[in-house]
Protein backbone atom coordinates (compact mmCIF):
# COMPACT_ATOMS: atom_id res chain seq x y z
CA UNK A 1 0.00 0.00 0.00
CA UNK A 2 1.48 3.33 -1.03
CA UNK A 3 0.49 6.75 0.25
CA UNK A 4 0.59 9.89 -1.78
CA UNK A 5 1.02 13.37 -0.39
CA UNK A 6 -1.34 16.07 -1.64
CA UNK A 7 0.08 18.87 -3.68
CA UNK A 8 -0.71 21.47 -1.04
CA UNK A 9 1.94 19.87 1.24
CA UNK A 10 5.27 21.41 0.56
CA UNK A 11 8.45 19.75 1.71
CA UNK A 12 8.83 22.52 4.28
CA UNK A 13 5.49 21.72 5.93
CA UNK A 14 6.54 18.10 6.42
CA UNK A 15 9.68 19.18 8.20
CA UNK A 16 7.67 21.35 10.58
CA UNK A 17 5.18 18.53 11.25
CA UNK A 18 5.83 16.75 14.55
CA UNK A 19 3.69 13.58 14.86
CA UNK A 20 4.54 13.25 18.58
CA UNK A 21 3.49 16.77 19.51
CA UNK A 22 0.08 15.56 20.75
CA UNK A 23 1.59 12.97 23.13
CA UNK A 24 2.73 15.66 25.55
CA UNK A 25 -0.86 16.27 26.63
CA UNK A 26 -1.92 12.63 26.52
CA UNK A 27 -3.40 10.23 24.02
CA UNK A 28 -4.53 11.84 20.76
CA UNK A 29 -6.74 10.57 18.00
CA UNK A 30 -6.06 10.71 14.23
CA UNK A 31 -8.80 13.25 13.64
CA UNK A 32 -6.93 15.65 15.93
CA UNK A 33 -4.54 16.15 12.96
CA UNK A 34 -6.46 17.05 9.79
CA UNK A 35 -3.29 16.90 7.76
CA UNK A 36 -3.08 13.17 8.51
CA UNK A 37 -6.62 12.65 7.27
CA UNK A 38 -5.99 14.58 4.07
CA UNK A 39 -3.45 12.04 2.82
CA UNK A 40 -4.89 9.62 0.33
CA UNK A 41 -3.90 6.04 -0.01
CA UNK A 42 -3.89 4.12 -3.21
CA UNK A 43 -3.30 0.47 -3.92
CA UNK A 44 -1.57 -0.36 -7.16
CA UNK A 45 -1.22 -3.84 -8.57
CA UNK A 46 2.29 -5.19 -8.95
CA UNK A 47 3.85 -4.47 -12.34
CA UNK A 48 1.22 -1.91 -13.33
CA UNK A 49 3.86 0.41 -14.75
CA UNK A 50 2.05 3.50 -13.54
CA UNK A 51 5.35 5.20 -12.83
CA UNK A 52 5.02 5.42 -9.07
CA UNK A 53 7.84 2.94 -8.58
CA UNK A 54 10.07 4.14 -11.40
CA UNK A 55 13.72 4.80 -10.67
CA UNK A 56 15.50 7.94 -11.68
CA UNK A 57 18.97 8.27 -13.13
CA UNK A 58 20.69 7.63 -9.78
CA UNK A 59 18.92 4.27 -9.38
CA UNK A 60 16.86 5.50 -6.44
CA UNK A 61 13.13 5.43 -6.26
CA UNK A 62 11.58 8.57 -7.68
CA UNK A 63 8.48 8.26 -5.50
CA UNK A 64 9.31 10.52 -2.56
CA UNK A 65 6.12 9.46 -0.78
CA UNK A 66 7.71 6.16 0.28
CA UNK A 67 9.83 7.91 2.91
CA UNK A 68 7.24 10.30 4.35
CA UNK A 69 4.31 7.90 5.05
CA UNK A 70 6.49 6.31 7.72
CA UNK A 71 5.76 9.31 9.90
CA UNK A 72 1.99 8.67 10.19
CA UNK A 73 2.67 4.95 10.46
CA UNK A 74 5.14 5.62 13.27
CA UNK A 75 2.43 7.59 15.10
CA UNK A 76 0.10 4.61 14.74
CA UNK A 77 2.91 2.25 15.79
CA UNK A 78 3.62 4.46 18.80
CA UNK A 79 -0.05 4.40 19.76
CA UNK A 80 -0.15 0.63 19.36
CA UNK A 81 2.99 0.32 21.48
CA UNK A 82 1.53 2.58 24.18
CA UNK A 83 -1.76 0.68 24.10
CA UNK A 84 0.13 -2.62 24.37
CA UNK A 85 2.10 -1.29 27.37
CA UNK A 86 -1.12 -0.01 28.93
CA UNK A 87 -2.83 -3.38 28.36
CA UNK A 88 0.10 -5.25 29.89
CA UNK A 89 0.03 -2.98 32.94
CA UNK A 90 -3.73 -3.40 33.23
CA UNK A 91 -3.34 -7.19 32.98
CA UNK A 92 -0.61 -7.10 35.64
CA UNK A 93 -2.85 -5.09 37.97
CA UNK A 94 -5.70 -7.49 37.26
CA UNK A 95 -3.48 -10.47 38.14
CA UNK A 96 -2.39 -8.73 41.33
CA UNK A 97 -6.03 -8.04 42.29
CA UNK A 98 -6.94 -11.66 41.54
CA UNK A 99 -4.00 -12.92 43.59
CA UNK A 100 -4.94 -10.63 46.50
CA UNK A 101 -8.56 -11.76 46.26
CA UNK A 102 -7.46 -15.43 46.28
CA UNK A 103 -5.25 -14.78 49.31
CA UNK A 104 -8.16 -13.09 51.09
CA UNK A 105 -10.40 -16.05 50.27
CA UNK A 106 -7.78 -18.50 51.59
CA UNK A 107 -7.49 -16.50 54.82
CA UNK A 108 -11.26 -16.44 55.14
CA UNK A 109 -11.43 -20.22 54.58
CA UNK A 110 -8.82 -20.75 57.30
CA UNK A 111 -10.68 -18.47 59.72
CA UNK A 112 -13.96 -20.23 58.99
CA UNK A 113 -12.34 -23.64 59.54
CA UNK A 114 -11.03 -22.51 62.93
CA UNK A 115 -14.43 -21.08 63.84
CA UNK A 116 -16.13 -24.28 62.66
CA UNK A 117 -13.79 -26.38 64.79
CA UNK A 118 -14.51 -24.19 67.83
CA UNK A 119 -18.26 -24.40 67.25
CA UNK A 120 -18.06 -28.19 66.89
CA UNK A 121 -16.15 -28.41 70.18
CA UNK A 122 -18.75 -26.20 71.89
CA UNK A 123 -21.54 -28.32 70.42
CA UNK A 124 -19.92 -31.52 71.72
CA UNK A 125 -19.57 -29.91 75.15
CA UNK A 126 -23.24 -28.84 75.19
CA UNK A 127 -24.41 -32.25 73.94
CA UNK A 128 -22.32 -33.97 76.63
CA UNK A 129 -23.80 -31.76 79.35
CA UNK A 130 -27.29 -32.18 77.92
CA UNK A 131 -26.84 -35.95 78.09
CA UNK A 132 -25.54 -35.67 81.67
CA UNK A 133 -28.51 -33.49 82.69
CA UNK A 134 -30.94 -35.87 80.97
CA UNK A 135 -29.39 -38.84 82.79
CA UNK A 136 -29.55 -37.00 86.12
CA UNK A 137 -33.14 -35.99 85.40
CA UNK A 138 -34.11 -39.60 84.62
CA UNK A 139 -32.41 -40.78 87.80
CA UNK A 140 -34.18 -38.10 89.87
CA UNK A 141 -37.57 -38.99 88.34
CA UNK A 142 -37.02 -42.61 89.16
CA UNK A 143 -35.96 -41.71 92.71
CA UNK A 144 -39.03 -39.44 93.02
CA UNK A 145 -41.30 -42.27 91.95
CA UNK A 146 -39.70 -44.64 94.42
CA UNK A 147 -39.90 -42.14 97.30
CA UNK A 148 -43.51 -41.30 96.45
CA UNK A 149 -44.40 -44.99 96.54
CA UNK A 150 -42.63 -45.36 99.91
CA UNK A 151 -44.52 -42.34 101.27
CA UNK A 152 -47.78 -43.81 100.06
CA UNK A 153 -46.91 -47.14 101.73
CA UNK A 154 -46.02 -45.39 105.01
CA UNK A 155 -49.32 -43.45 104.96
CA UNK A 156 -51.25 -46.67 104.45
CA UNK A 157 -49.41 -48.34 107.33
CA UNK A 158 -50.09 -45.37 109.61
CA UNK A 159 -53.73 -45.30 108.61
CA UNK A 160 -54.04 -49.02 109.26
CA UNK A 161 -52.43 -48.64 112.72
CA UNK A 162 -54.74 -45.73 113.55
CA UNK A 163 -57.71 -47.83 112.56
CA UNK A 164 -56.49 -50.68 114.74
CA UNK A 165 -56.06 -48.40 117.71
CA UNK A 166 -59.43 -46.79 117.16
CA UNK A 167 -61.19 -50.13 116.78
CA UNK A 168 -59.63 -51.55 119.96
CA UNK A 169 -60.72 -48.51 121.96
CA UNK A 170 -64.40 -48.95 121.18
CA UNK A 171 -66.28 -51.87 122.57
CA UNK A 172 -68.35 -53.83 120.18
CA UNK A 173 -71.79 -54.89 121.65
CA UNK A 174 -72.23 -57.87 119.41
CA UNK A 175 -68.93 -59.36 120.18
CA UNK A 176 -68.68 -61.39 123.30
CA UNK A 177 -65.59 -61.49 125.41
CA UNK A 178 -64.71 -64.76 127.05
Amino acid sequence: MLSTIPADFSSGSLVDYDPFLGFESGFTLPWDYPELLSTTQSIEPAGSGSGSNETNQNGTNSNSSLDEPNQPLSVIDERKRRRMISNRESARRSRMRKQKHLENLRNQVNQLRVENRELNNRLRFVVYHCHTVRTDNDRLRSEYSMLRQKLSDIRQILLFKQLQQFSSAWPCPNISHH
